[in-house]
């Protein structure tokens, strides 16, 4: 994406509440220089306000080295912004909220005037060729209705050109509430989620959105079966570090076992069969028929069923 080579700066800036207020800092236009570098590193990125160098989100240390400034400074002036307001820190990702007042927001008026600057003398020219041609017929009216048509399909272009641009937020959110029907829905797409989101595809696809609600919808514990009773939910899912743990099948169901855990284990010896022999048989025999046995009806009840068992 190239660069934006320049930044709106208002004339009154010196007069905004947030700088008179950094102005009572140490050091204050070490900070004001900070961020007069952080505007101009976003857009020269042109990334909506989104500090990332590939994969990886900015660092205090990594701007101090690119300002060329001390680092102690750097995380002064970071901390004063985001208590300010100026920028916010979305899962360790330093973003500068309504970058778009910082860009050139005339750039696509732009582009369609030029484009129908153009179109008007392409047009121009093709009327002049075809007067000599001797096709002067309501060659204004045909000229008038073809400039109508010409301007629409280029504002469509243009429109469709723009929206390529957009993130796509409701389509994760679609693709949310499609897969993850156990678990709560996003009632509105805020600032802070977009600005997630927008992070998330820096480095994710949508597939990899849709392979992670699908883990999240597979997973017990996600939704709720754990020792805290404690359930995930949208921001949760898609804040950098869950995503890549949920991505990867870390909260994934175990298998299920058997009872003894699939493990083949040695029969205790006290679980074997065991066979009488001819003189134990005998001795048991010979027990049943003392007369301690007939004297205790209990005994000789027990008596009687070992011998019908042991088919005597």
């Amino acid at each position: 994406m190239a660069d934006v080579k320049w930044i709106k700066i208002t004339t009154d800036i010196f007069d905004d509440e947030k700088i008179l207020l950094i102005e009572s800092l140490p050091d204050p236009y070490a900070i004001i220089t900070c961020w007069f570098k952080l505007l101009c590193l976003a857009g020269k990125q042109n990334n909506s306000g989104v500090f990332m160098l590939g994969r990886v989100a900015y660092t205090d240390k990594m701007l101090a080295t690119i300002f060329r400034m001390n680092e102690a400074t750097v995380t002064l002036a970071l901390n004063t912004f985001e208590q300010f307001g100026m920028i916010e820190i979305v899962d360790g990702v330093i973003t500068i909220p309504n970058w778009g007042k910082h860009q050139n927001l005339d750039q696509l008026e732009k582009k369609r005037i030029s484009q129908r600057e153009y179109m008007k003398s392409y047009r121009e020219k093709q009327r002049l060729l075809s007067c000599k041609a001797n096709c002067k017929t309501n060659s204004k009216a045909n000229v008038s209705r073809l400039d109508k048509e010409e301007d629409k399909e280029i504002d469509k272009e243009l429109d469709i050109e723009n929206k390529r641009d957009k993130t796509d937020f409701q389509s994760v959110v679609d693709l949310f509430h499609k897969i993850c029907i156990s678990f709560p829905s996003v009632r509105s797409l805020s600032e802070s989620r977009k600005k997630a989101i927008k992070a998330r595809l820096n480095t994710y696809s949508l597939e990899d959105f849709r392979t992670v609600f699908e883990n999240a919808e597979a997973s017990s514990f996600l939704k709720g079966s754990n020792d805290r009773n404690w359930s995930a939910n949208f921001d949760w899912l898609i804040a950098d570090k869950n995503m890549a743990k949920v991505l990867e099948g870390n909260y994934a169901d175990k298998p299920k076992t058997n009872r003894f855990g699939g493990r083949k284990e040695p029969v205790p010896g006290w679980c074997k069969p065991y066979e009488l022999d001819e003189a134990g048989l005998a001795s048991i025999q010979q027990l049943m028929k003392e007369d301690t046995v007939g004297n205790n009806p209990e005994l000789a009840e027990r008596a009687e069923k070992l011998k019908q068992r042991l088919g005597g």
